[in-house]
């Protein structure tokens, strides 16, 4: 079982698409490593031997910030921004999307749960 940065990468998945499971690395970086290390794309997991996994290994761990640092550096860069007090930043703070899509119809994703208001009742005569 291969085992990298904590993650174990499923066996019967192609290396490329196996080490798009840690957090981190998408298909382009999982392909460079892969290259780095000189293994084929298209290996499965199962099929690597300890050189080449200690070499992916390697790579990893010095050259590319994944898992829990990456999540750590991500939620440090979001409370700085509403610390500032910037666009992005109060817009994190108060759930809204924060890349110009617009609220008025749709963003319930980021809005949650429909909340329903009530009519005005009128007055009776």
């Amino acid at each position: 079982m291969a085992r990298i940065a904590g993650i174990d990468l499923p066996k019967n998945k192609r290396g490329e698409i196996g080490l798009t499971y840690i957090y981190g690395i998408g298909r382009k970086t999982a392909q460079n490593i892969l290259t780095e290390a000189k293994v084929d794309w298209n290996t499965k997991v199962q099929d690597w031997n300890d050189d080449e996994l200690s070499a992916i290994r390697k790579i990893i761990t010095d050259g590319i910030k994944v898992e829990g640092a990456l999540r750590s550096e991500t939620q440090l860069n979001i409370k700085r921004l509403m610390d500032i007090g910037c666009y992005r930043g109060v817009r994190h703070r108060v759930g809204l999307p924060l890349r110009g899509q617009k609220t008025k119809n749709n963003a319930r994703t980021r809005k949650g749960k429909k909340k329903t208001v009530a009519n005005k009742k009128k007055a009776t005569k």
